[in-house]
């Protein structure tokens, strides 16, 4: 056994009700790491090409890392890994909490779940363990009443659970996996597959003052542990986390004229003023930590209103202070807590649901659908109500709810005509929160993402049009994107979540004392490139290609109307520079296939033959 892995992982097979414990070869650790190295070997290896998201086949894994549980900053992490049904890609989708830490800590890296349940069931996993138990009772039930249900029905007040809402039951595609209440496995759709599953949830009783694996170098661990505390996250790189957390990066991002408004029509939010960190200090009860993590990012929040009752939340996030408030036309803070708080129990994604709420509130201004079709709904921007109503009936797919489950891309198709201008997606994955418009370089880091447009795989706005470098040219940015997707795939692996600002060497460095082995800065840079080498070929073998590289109409033809980039979009000719300069960096053809050298020097090269590729 590797030190730093419990050197397990867990397969439930639900149609045949088998678990067995698989053991962690060394092999599978030195090149992958954990996380989401492990997930993308599992995924290549395990998944027939082009099979259904939502069938019984198609693997639900959550992993952990090497320092999940270490008390390391940032590490209270796990990340589930699947097909997903929103875009038919690679997936995986992080998420903070305690649950992930419960898994490693009951003696499990990871948890393979196949097959499909003959009725609604929930897993229990009790230290050494392992049952299927019947969850009928909690059909249909929102995430808050059934964790709180399970917890008690557990007879353990410590168990944490993951659970999916009746959005996920109902396979939404926007649906995803609630952990603690309010960490959200979001995008992609991970709660649709758990629904296709019969899975309402898994619960975890774990003894933490007993974890079942252990450190190589427990003293020199807890030394250079402290040691970046001291001077990383207590020093200036953490102190916007500590302090607001990422609420403020919505004053940052309309300053620069990328906060979406109105279904990114324009980039600047006239109500901005009511919806920044300064409106969310106000609610705020406490910060609030993952386990044992010494950052604290998290704003826990309080609101009593007459027309909300009383909530308490863990956010709002910067994502869905944007997606549910400035791009759907909310400047009322008690409002977005109120739709957070809804979104959470209904168990779906704020970034995908915001996005396509602005869409049909676009559609509906424009004449595209009316009351007859929203079921009287008046669906015009700034209707919290509205937007209340719309995300239960999504949730059930209800009405017009049932086309817009299925997300932007497919609601525009159903519309037709010129409906597809009005669409902001990559891949099928709704744009998050930042507006290429005023930071090329994100243009090309959503449509080279691998799970579709995403904001986490890179974030190079932070160097753009937060930092020095030119927001509007296209030089420099494919080896910008490409860096920050490298590192953080070995992040994500480990798994550290974005907060901590680490770099090669200080993941070498954790890696290390966690495991005993020996790696530098320039192997955890490899081990980056490999596992997205690896992800393109399972995207590859799925059929996508150069053509599904692409930027939305509105980016890309209409020119921000006004604020500080007024007259901008990012051009086809600058797109396509980017993208050129970046499949030349990457070693990929001009359609965006790994080519045979590329895959020998990273040891991929077997997996060429696996892609059904005839040219490369």
């Amino acid at each position: 056994m590797v030190p730093g892995y419990a050197g397990r992982l867990l397969h439930i097979d639900l149609t045949k009700n088998i678990v067995k414990k698989i053991r962690l070869k060394k092999s599978f650790i030195k090149e992958y790491i954990g996380g989401k190295g492990f997930g993308a070997r599992l995924m290549y290896d395990m998944v027939p090409p082009r099979i259904d998201p939502l069938s019984p086949v198609n693997p639900l894994i959550f992993l952990t890392g090497p320092v999940t549980a270490t008390g390391a900053p940032a590490s209270a992490r796990d990340v589930v890994v699947t097909k997903s049904p929103k875009t038919g890609t690679f997936l995986d989708s992080n998420s903070g909490g305690y649950w992930g830490c419960w898994l490693k800590i009951a003696g499990y890296d990871g948890l393979i779940i196949t097959g499909r349940a003959s009725k609604l069931s929930y897993i229990y996993i009790n230290d050494g363990s392992v049952e299927l138990r019947d969850a009928s009772g909690y059909a249909g039930y929102g995430v808050y009443a059934t964790t709180k249900g399970l917890i008690k029905e557990v007879g353990d007040n410590n168990a944490k659970v993951a659970a999916i809402g009746p959005a996920g039951e109902n396979l939404v595609k926007l649906a995803g996996i609630v952990n603690d209440l309010h960490h959200v496995h979001a995008r992609g759709g991970p709660g649709a597959v758990m629904g296709s599953k019969n899975l309402k949830a898994i619960v975890i009783s774990a003894d933490h003052r007993n974890p079942k694996f252990d450190l190589a170098d427990r003293d020199g661990f807890n030394k250079y542990n402290l040691k970046i505390i001291r001077e990383v996250v207590r020093g200036p790189p953490e102190e916007w986390a500590r302090t607001d957390g990422t609420p403020i990066i919505v004053r940052w991002s309309n300053d620069v004229g990328v906060l979406p408004t109105r279904n990114f029509q324009v980039g600047v939010f006239e109500y901005v003023d009511n919806i920044d960190a300064e409106v969310m200090r106000s609610f705020r009860t406490s910060k609030g930590a993952c386990y044992r993590c010494s950052i604290a990012c998290r704003n826990l929040t309080r609101l009593k209103d007459d027309k909300w009752g009383e909530i308490e939340l863990d956010g709002p996030e910067y994502e869905t202070i944007a997606m549910g408030g400035s791009n759907t036309g909310v400047g009322d803070f008690k409002a977005i807590i109120a739709w957070n708080n809804l979104v959470d129990d209904l168990g779906m994604d704020t970034i995908s649901l915001g996005n396509v709420t602005a869409l049909a509130m676009e559609a509906y201004e424009k004449g595209y659908i009316d009351k007859n079709i929203t079921n009287g709904l008046e669906l015009g921007f700034g209707n919290i109500d509205a937007q209340m109503e719309l995300a239960r009936m999504i949730a059930y797919r209800k009405g017009i709810g049932d086309i817009l489950a299925e997300g932007a891309r497919e609601f525009v198709m159903w519309l037709g005509g010129d409906a597809y201008k009005m669409a902001l997606e990559t891949k099928g994955l709704e744009y998050p929160a930042y507006d290429p418009r005023g930071s090329v370089g994100m243009a090309l880091a959503y449509a080279t993402s691998d799970r579709g447009a995403c904001h986490l795989r890179a974030w190079p706005i932070a160097e753009e049009a937060f930092g020095d470098m030119d927001p509007f040219t296209p030089e420099g940015k494919a080896e910008l994107v490409i860096n920050m997707q490298d590192l953080n795939a070995v992040k994500w692996s480990m798994i550290f979540c974005d907060f901590l600002d680490a770099d090669y060497e200080m993941i070498a460095n954790y890696f290390n004392y966690v495991t005993g082995l020996n790696y530098s800065a320039d192997t955890m840079r490899l081990i980056g490139e490999r596992i997205n080498n690896l992800i393109r070929l399972f995207n590859v073998r799925e059929g996508f290609s150069r053509k599904d590289d692409y930027i939305p109409y509105r980016i890309a033809h209409e020119k921000m109307p006004r604020g500080p980039n007024k007259g901008f979009s990012v051009k086809p000719e600058i797109f396509n520079k980017m993208l050129d300069d970046y499949y030349e960096l990457r070693g990929w053809n001009r359609d965006g296939v790994p080519k045979k050298g590329k895959l020998r020097r990273l040891g991929l090269y077997k997996d060429f033959f696996k892609t059904n590729i005839h040219s490369m």
